[in-house]
């Protein structure tokens, strides 16, 4: 069963050409918040970080994979993070880069692919996302990909001089 490739796009490991897109996602403020970062990053420490992305998902409890469309474009970035195999849960992130490329499927066959990825060779129980409650296109996506509403995290975030919500999305398997 092939778990990394659907009829739009497919999901492959970071190479060292993605070394300018990734300076771009990780220094463009529009994705700070998502992503939990307030700095921006190096060109040096994303190539360190590219260099040691071949290390398995045991070790350095990640994976960062690339979604192209299926002629081989990259669209964007869709993330394993906070794996915890003894209690067999990671955390899910994904980001679709250009707007133009949002709402087409791209990123809901993506997270599809990656939950079957993670429930069909890392053996999880169960996945989760932390979407801030104002995040309408996230909320959506998650749903849309059968996860449901845990809980709601109030007053989570610190954003811009107000607190915002954070809705905890899960998937079980």
């Amino acid at each position: 069963m092939l778990t990394l490739k659907g009829e739009l796009v497919f999901l492959r490991a970071l190479e060292p050409e993605d070394l300018d897109l990734l300076f771009e996602v990780e220094n463009n403020e529009e994705f700070w918040e998502v992503s939990a970062t307030s700095v921006p990053f190096s060109r040096f420490i994303l190539k360190q970080y590219l260099e040691n992305s071949h290390k398995d998902i045991y070790e350095i409890k990640q994976l960062r994979l690339v979604i192209c469309e299926i002629a081989g474009e990259p669209l964007g970035f869709i993330d394993i993070f906070d794996f915890d195999p003894k209690n067999r849960r990671a955390a899910l992130g994904i980001v679709i880069i250009n707007r133009m490329n949002r709402q087409k499927g791209y990123g809901k066959e993506a997270l599809e692919l990656l939950c079957k990825y993670c429930f069909t060779h890392l053996g999880l129980h169960q996945v989760y996302a932390n979407v801030g409650d104002d995040n309408v296109a996230s909320k959506l996506l998650f749903e849309k990909a059968g996860f449901f509403k845990a809980a709601i995290k109030k007053d989570w975030n610190f954003v811009e001089g107000k607190y915002k919500d954070e809705i905890m999305y899960q998937l079980i398997n």
